[in-house]
């Protein structure tokens, strides 16, 4: 999942989600990467946090983050030797990128992206309703006001993302997410069919004679 501040993110997790049995699906939010996290690769917090086979995992933001973010505040998070040659960088991380989701389909796991896309004027509403709900004041960061004044670098970084890393295996869908019901039913039809597509099955018994045997 990736979208801009307040479109929506959490509460599609919610929605979308709310009746899929717990035991079977993790849900990641990704925020700033730790010191940590920044001696290894930027794919490898990601890699870590991949789900199982037999399970559905949720990346609430991801990967995708090093070539929006970090895009848009290269001055500021690109390494200064990466600066002089930012564009070959951004290529080079695309190609990182339809690797790994390629690495992720050979070894059995689905990778289905969504971005929801919401206007800047919807952004808006949403940031003032925060600030009018006393429950919902914890959502409000000073990073929120900060951002909006990067909406159009913000635009031209996912305008670039999504042509370079949507390949057959791995599409990117663009979700129209200014109505939350709306939001909700496209994301759930388009999980739905692509389980249909899937056709996942209970493991087979290893000693098929359980069936048939006695309890005492």
């Amino acid at each position: 999942l990736q979208g801009m501040d307040a479109s929506g993110k959490d509460g599609a997790v919610r929605h979308v989600f709310d009746h899929v049995n717990p035991t079977g699906i993790q849900v990641i939010s990704f925020k700033q990467p730790t010191s940590g996290e920044l001696r290894h690769d930027f794919l490898w917090r990601c890699h870590a946090k991949t789900p199982p086979r037999g399970n559905i995992g949720v990346f609430n933001r991801s990967h995708y983050e090093e070539v929006l973010v970090v895009r848009v505040h290269a001055e500021k998070l690109l390494p200064p030797e990466l600066r002089k040659h930012a564009k070959e960088e951004w290529e080079k991380r695309y190609g990182m990128i339809r690797e790994f989701e390629s690495l992720l389909g050979d070894g059995g796991t689905r990778v289905v992206k969504f971005f929801l896309h919401i206007s800047r004027e919807e952004q808006r509403e949403r940031f003032i309703a925060r600030q009018k709900d006393p429950t919902k004041h914890w959502k409000l960061a000073a990073g929120d006001f900060q951002e909006r004044e990067f909406w159009k670098d913000y635009q031209h970084a996912y305008e670039k993302v999504f042509p370079a890393t949507s390949t057959e295996a791995a599409p990117w869908y663009i979700i129209p997410a200014d109505h939350k019901w709306a939001r909700n039913f496209y994301m759930a039809n388009i999980l739905v069919a692509t389980l249909q597509e899937m056709d996942p099955r209970p493991p087979k018994l290893a000693d098929p004679s359980l069936v048939t045997h006695k309890f005492k």
